[in-house]
Formats: C-alpha cells, sequence, structure tokens
C-alpha cells in the first residue's frame, strides 16, 4: 500500500513538475462571428474560420485588436499560448488568432481545444498570408481602431507581462 501510495505521489509530482502545461479547462473553438472587421477589398487575402462559419480577410480587421500568427506544428508558438490564455482571462482586448499551414481543419480544432485556446481563429492552410505575415511564425500584429498595424511582434512572447506591455504600450488598453 505504501509503494501505491509512493507512486501516485511521485507521478504526481512529475506531472506538476513537468515542461507540459497541465489545463484547468480546455479550450472552445470560437465563432468568427464577432471580430469586429470592415468590408473586404477585392485585393484583400480572404481566410475561412476554423469554425467552419464565415470568414473574413486579415486587412478588413479592426481594433483594438490582437493578431496571434500560429501553427500547431510550431513550437515557439505552443510556448507563448500561455500567455494569450492570460491575455484572453483579462478580458480587456480582443484576440484573433491564424492557423497558418494546418493540414485540415479538423486538426486546427483539436489543437485549439487540447491547448485552452477561447477566442476565434482564421484558418490559413495553403499559406496565402505569407506575403503578409512572412515565412516566419509565430508573429504577433497589434492593430488600432483604424486596422492600422501599429506594432509587429517577430517571434516568441515569452511572458504574461511582456504581452500586458505591449498590448497597453500599442494599443493603449490598460491591464
Amino acid at each position: 500500500m505504501k509503494r501505491k501510495v509512493s507512486l501516485v505521489v511521485a507521478a504526481l509530482l512529475f506531472a506538476i513538475s513537468s515542461a507540459t502545461p497541465v489545463f484547468a479547462a480546455t479550450g472552445k473553438v470560437i465563432s468568427c462571428a464577432g471580430i469586429v472587421h470592415v468590408a473586404a477589398a477585392k485585393k484583400d487575402t480572404a481566410l475561412p474560420c476554423l469554425d467552419g462559419g464565415a470568414g473574413l480577410s486579415f486587412q478588413s480587421l479592426r481594433g483594438p485588436v490582437v493578431v496571434n500568427v500560429w501553427g500547431s506544428w510550431c513550437g515557439p508558438c505552443i510556448e507563448e499560448i500561455p500567455h494569450f490564455r492570460a491575455l484572453a482571462a483579462k478580458n480587456k482586448v480582443r484576440i484573433v488568432g491564424i492557423d497558418v499551414e494546418e493540414r485540415n481543419m479538423a486538426g486546427g480544432r483539436k489543437f485549439v481545444l487540447s491547448h485552452g485556446m477561447t477566442w476565434p481563429i482564421l484558418f490559413d492552410p495553403d499559406g496565402r498570408t505569407k506575403g503578409i505575415f512572412g515565412l516566419g511564425v509565430p508573429v504577433t500584429w497589434f492593430i488600432d481602431a483604424k486596422g492600422k498595424v501599429i506594432y509587429k511582434q517577430i517571434g516568441t512572447i515569452h511572458s504574461d507581462q511582456a504581452l500586458f506591455d505591449l498590448v497597453t504600450k500599442n494599443l493603449g488598453v490598460k491591464l
């Protein structure tokens, strides 16, 4: 009996100290219907929504909004997800994700659910946004109410506070 208890305690301690985060809640595939945007121009890059509903163009977004471009195959993208969950929990600024080069929507949805993501996600399976965002991910854009890109963070955001500071500095939203 003592051995079983010791094994359970050891397993729990391992789980707590593991590099793989344990989520209190699962994610949710959110509709893109609530994303603030204007009518898209013909030259804009239209993307479907990961929920399977009508999508929209990145260029039509209006903020303040934080746009995080990621891929489930990208290690640094996975590392920064907890910071975006922390931002979402503040409920002070909108977040829109763009899932790039995913094999299919089902894979993207599974990733969102398993990583606790709770914001709308646009879907770019063929990388058509590379000309806009560049070749690498993660990249995070901060967009104002007029649709102007105020700042581009190329690379990983390493902490909640770093993300909060970027939001406050670039979008004027106090967190």
